[in-house]
């Protein structure tokens, strides 16, 4: 798959195009019915597949929504859309004035002249161009004058896509790990590089690795113990992470905090990727730190439990 970054760059390549448009936030199951069609369908009409998306999220831009989280930063998403046998991935920068292109501006400079659309593969409930007042309608009507096919995907498919959307947010939220990774297809991951704690943990004898995400629009999910797993230098290991505020020691700030097993090394400044498997239990205050490294050594028993399974 190759990415790229702005429209424009696409310009010149000698190709036509089979393309789908959407944000696809968490590439979930939903999500891969439709980007498996387009694949088939680039293969079988020898056109190349192209996901079109656009970053930042049009909601950040037009609503200023600095409160909208996401299950994917947008290396994440481009992590996985890499493994579907993709062809192509634009991302193009969304804004202001790229919302006020009209419906014909977008589909005949950027589909048909810059893309080399010959088929668009799209939701029965699409909008686009200025103030999004074109519909699917208006796109097959631009189709059979400008020499490109629409195909439809249906309200219930796209209920599928919108559905599992929604559950995988109120899963996260609620702290239902497994529900999430269902719908999700893979196990929800947390991307960040590791900085340094107060080496509080170590003094429990269960040192942590402290998560730093950068990016702001990253859904984080509930407070409390997860068991995880990361491949660092080319090798898993499994852990334990607590998201939340160590109210135990009066802690204030929220932190991502890992305890890898068997690791034994230095992981200051190294971006690593977590994978969340299990919720193993809520963040409580306990009446002393004796008490909690007591709870953490039976974590880490239940941990391994699961981990074995």
């Amino acid at each position: 798959m190759e990415t790229i970054h702005n429209i424009s760059h696409f310009k010149d390549l000698p190709f036509q195009t089979v393309i789908t448009i959407g944000t696809f936030d968490g590439v979930h199951i939903g999500h891969r019915k439709i980007l498996e069609r387009l694949i088939n369908n680039a293969k079988n009409t020898n056109l190349k597949s192209t996901v079109l998306t656009f970053f930042p999220h049009p909601r950040m831009v037009l609503q200023k929504d600095v409160d909208i989280k996401l299950l994917n930063t947008l290396e994440e998403k481009k992590q996985i859309l890499e493994t579907l046998g993709l062809d192509y991935l634009i991302v193009h920068p969304f804004t202001k004035e790229f919302s006020r292109l009209s419906a014909t501006e977008f589909v005949r400079d950027i589909l048909v002249n810059s893309l080399k659309v010959k088929k668009v593969i799209i939701g029965y409930d699409h909008r686009f161009g200025r103030n999004r007042n074109a519909n699917i309608q208006d796109l097959i009507t631009f189709g059979n004058a400008l020499d490109f096919e629409v195909e439809e995907i249906s309200a219930q498919e796209i209920d599928d896509v919108s559905v599992s959307s929604t559950k995988i947010r109120s899963a996260l939220k609620e702290g239902d790990i497994e529900t999430a990774n269902s719908y999700l297809g893979y196990n929800y991951m947390l991307t960040g590089t590791i900085k340094k704690g107060k080496g509080l943990g170590k003094k429990f004898g269960f040192p942590t690795a402290n998560l730093h995400i950068e990016e702001a629009y990253k859904l984080i999910p509930k407070t409390g113990a997860y068991v995880v797993k990361s491949e660092i230098d080319g090798k898993e290991y499994f852990g334990m992470m607590n998201i939340g505020y160590n109210p135990t020691v009066d802690g204030t700030d929220k932190s991502i905090e890992i305890n890898f097993f068997d690791f034994d090394g230095n992981l200051y400044g190294k971006k690593i990727q977590v994978q969340l498997l299990h919720r193993i239990r809520d963040e409580y205050k306990f009446d002393s730190v004796q008490e909690l490294k007591e709870q953490l050594k039976k974590d880490k028993s239940h941990s391994l439990g699961l981990i074995s399974k």
